[in-house]
């Protein structure tokens, strides 16, 4: 079973808060999950994150892999290194079409 620690949705309409979770990669976004591991609240004036760091770091050791957005939350709380950065490989230049004869 490949776990992901990802965002679950929560809130009203267009003020959405959300829950940290551990689940499986394969359930729904908003469906089953096997632990809450945190909060995260964007729309308040400091953007409040809630951590069990105790749990991420285990879920971590495990194996389970952050999406992007639980990545970034993890490098800002100094659980997670920050993944270097790669530059994006520099692109061929067109050949001209090849006229038919």
């Amino acid at each position: 079973m490949a776990v992901k620690l990802r965002l679950m949705r929560m809130g009203k309409t267009k003020q959405p808060t959300y829950r940290l979770v551990a689940a499986d990669s394969r359930s729904p976004r908003d469906g089953r999950f096997i632990e809450i591991i945190g909060s995260y609240a964007p729309r308040e004036q400091q953007q409040k994150v809630v951590l069990k760091e105790d749990r991420v770091t285990r879920w971590l050791q495990e194996g389970a892999q952050p999406t992007d957005r639980v990545r970034r939350i993890l490098v800002d709380a100094g659980l997670l290194e920050a993944a270097p950065v790669r530059e994006a490989p520099a692109k061929k230049a067109a050949r001209p079409a090849e006229k038919a004869k």
